[in-house]
């Protein structure tokens, strides 16, 4: 924000016939430019700001945000009740061919409502016909299913790999706010080829096992505690502090695929299970609740098929439809066709003068190792292909970010990164949090070059909270500069968000 002694003054947005004089030319829409005076010593300095609602197509500049590649990916989920017996018994059992992919999947039975108060368990025999694949297993809420690390869940994930799988218990709260553990009794041992130490894992083929997973909510202290054992192995995993007290229900019990971006599929079995003391062996069909578990069809998430900009939606809270957003995922510096961005073009801007950013975001999905930046960057800096990623943020960037820890959900919070090796972010758990879950939320970021001695400021309101981050000593020196405002991509890839702006105002123009 402005110090005391460099008062700011906004003048009025533009007329509403002024903004539907600017719609009915056919240029770009420009809505509401605004001067803001800064009295700085005896020089005036103008700030020219740009208010865009995408009442219509803004014409940004686009650069594989709608991507054609990779191509969209077949997908086929072939899982449910079978008249086999590949985890032993007689004929009946579950399971299948299982495929991660961003459309929700799954086979499981329907509950009474349950929630961290109470204990629950799950046991029984699995084989694994598959060499790869990847798929959760235990307690989960079908209304809130739409990512991994899914909230209102406590589950097993098996992770197969060739001759061997792995396996994690991992739970996630009402908020969003994830745990788990690789079980410790897993064995280390050091690959002879590289050297590595890897966990050992378990048999894929020609090997049933016996597992379980048991929730004990006066466990760790009253904090809740789950308990995972496969054949003779035994885990307990904690739950974080605090994160028993943020609640979760759960109206299911049984399988469910990864859903995030496509990977490979493969085939596990499951027999003799036994739910909160009621056995179940399959010898007849259990009518259990089945979404999407018996389909083939062509899925476009896949890592990265950036497929984001001018939307004609309305989710973050606009007073008319259309604003950006879509599918962000994060972006790979090493390769020129991994990364993207939406763009408004701008009058080159730098650290030497105020910046100012503001609007509305909806998350509405949110997959762990996932990013989205919105602010002031760089169209060759921070497009630039390299081996050096660095921070994961490109060169030249100013912004909001929106991600966060498993641990802690999803923050809104602060970010830079400049021309050289100079880059901070705003950290600790006290930053305003966003969840996945579609409300709308108001915030504004400013930049003020002389606050702190003129070491700079970088200032975010949202959600109620302020968060303050100062420059590093030596940055604002350092340099930066930026010509558009607008989505790109990260320089470490990852997964994708779904993610939507509106009412967006920014600085376009610095002129002394």
């Amino acid at each position: 924000m402005p110090s005391a002694s460099h008062p700011q003054r906004v003048l009025p947005d533009p007329s509403q016939a002024e903004q539907r004089k600017a719609r009915g030319s056919g240029r770009p829409v420009v809505i509401g430019t605004i001067l803001i005076s800064l009295f700085v010593a005896a020089d005036l300095v103008i700030a020219e700001e740009r208010t865009q609602r995408f009442d219509t197509d803004p014409g940004w500049e686009s650069r594989n945000n709608r991507a054609l590649q990779p191509a969209p990916r077949p997908v086929r989920q072939d899982f449910g009740y079978r008249r086999t017996n590949h985890a032993g018994g007689s004929p009946g059992e579950i399971g299948g061919f299982f495929m991660p992919s961003a459309e929700a999947a799954y086979y499981a039975r329907r509950m009474p409502a349950l929630d961290f108060r109470q204990p629950l368990r799950v046991s029984g025999k699995l084989a694994c016909t598959g060499r790869q694949f990847h798929l959760l297993v235990g307690f989960f809420n079908s209304r809130t299913v739409n990512e991994w690390r899914t909230p209102n869940s406590i589950f097993l994930r098996l992770y197969g790999r060739g001759d061997v799988f792995y396996a994690y218990v991992e739970y996630a709260t009402s908020r969003w706010r994830a745990g788990g553990d690789s079980p410790g009794g897993f064995q280390v041992v050091t690959d002879p080829d590289t050297g590595r130490e890897q966990l050992r894992g378990f048999a894929t083929q020609g090997k049933v096992h016996n597992w379980s997973l048991e929730y004990d909510p006066d466990g760790n202290r009253g904090k809740g505690s789950i308990a995972v054992r496969i054949d003779e192995e035994l885990s307990i995993c904690h739950l974080d502090d605090g994160h028993k007290s943020d609640g979760a229900s759960f109206d299911r019990c049984g399988l469910l695929s990864i859903p995030k971006s496509c990977d490979d599929g493969g085939e596990v079995w499951f027999d003799d299970l036994e739910i909160n003391g009621e056995k179940e062996s399959f010898d007849d069909d259990p009518a259990w609740d089945a979404v999407g578990n018996r389909r083939e069809y062509l899925s476009n998430g896949v890592r990265p098929r950036f497929d984001f900009g001018y939307s004609t939606t309305n989710f973050a809270g606009g007073a008319a439809r259309g604003e950006l957003g879509g599918v962000v995922f994060r972006g790979d510096c090493r390769d020129g066709t991994k990364m993207a961005s939406y763009a408004d073009r701008l009058h080159p801007l730098n650290l030497d003068q105020p910046l100012r950013m503001a609007g509305r975001l909806s998350l509405r999905r949110g997959v762990s190792d996932s990013t989205t930046l919105l602010g002031f960057f760089h169209s060759q800096d921070s497009w630039k292909v390299s081996t050096e990623q660095g921070s994961g943020f490109p060169r030249n960037f100013l912004g909001i970010v929106v991600e966060g820890p498993s641990s802690e959900g999803f923050f809104c919070y602060p970010a830079y990164r400049l021309a050289a090796e100079a880059s901070g972010l705003a950290g600790g758990r006290d930053l305003p949090r966003i969840l996945p879950d579609g409300a709308a939320h108001a915030w504004e970021l400013t930049y003020d070059p002389a606050a702190i001695d003129g070491r700079g400021l970088i200032e975010l309101r949202c959600e109620e909270k302020q968060v303050r981050l100062p420059l590093g000593t030596g940055h604002r020196q350092a340099g930066g500069r930026f010509d558009r405002f607008g989505i790109v991509t990260t320089w470490i890839d990852g997964n994708a968000q779904e993610i939507y702006f509106d009412d967006l105002r920014y600085t376009v123009r610095q002129t002394p």
